[in-house]
């Protein structure tokens, strides 16, 4: 509950005041708690699960998602792009360091040197120069920046592309059943 939704009171003497914060979450969290008691056995004693009887079918409630929060979509989707870019970077990091400790670029630049240079062991080429870590993951960064950016804005306008289309053809029908225990 914020402070522009609260409710003024009226003291004695005919000035509005508003609660203070600690009683108005009090009031929230006790009618919370109220419905969810309600809403937990309804028809039922307080506190006590209603048992279904057995060949009853389950209860069904058929739901239609009509609008998506662009808002809420751009938070959600930056903030999943951005730990898939994180992911994306530790992963391209831990490759390179394992392809170095194994060896694997000295492997390569006596290979190319052999290949090209024959017996002379002049070599001056070196396979780092050109795929080395700090190239690898500057790539790997700007990649995963572009990504971040792009991700985020493909999923909001994707927001607004199915309001527009919720409000044209009614939205996604989904039928929710309750479980069967």
């Amino acid at each position: 509950m914020s402070d522009r939704t609260a409710t003024p009171r009226r003291t004695s003497d005919g000035e509005t005041t508003r609660k203070s914060l600690t009683s108005r979450l009090q009031d929230t969290m006790s009618n919370a708690a109220e419905e969810h008691r309600a809403n937990a056995a309804p028809g039922s004693s307080r506190g006590r699960r209603v048992s279904r009887t057995p060949g009853r079918q389950p209860r069904r409630a058929r739901l239609r998602l009509t609008r998506v929060d662009p808002w809420s979509v751009m938070k959600t989707a930056f903030l999943l792009s951005v730990a898939f870019g994180v992911v994306t970077f530790v992963a391209i990091f831990m490759v390179w360091s394992v392809l170095g400790a194994a060896g694997v670029w000295d492997s390569i630049n006596s290979a190319v040197a052999s290949i090209v240079e024959g017996d002379s062991g002049n070599s001056t080429f070196d396979v780092t120069d050109y795929v080395g870590m700090s190239r690898v993951l500057g790539f790997t960064l700007l990649v995963a920046v572009v990504d971040v950016v792009l991700l985020t804005a493909i999923a909001t306008l994707t927001a607004f592309l199915y309001n527009l289309a919720a409000a044209l053809l009614g939205g996604i029908e989904v039928t929710l059943a309750e479980d069967e225990k």
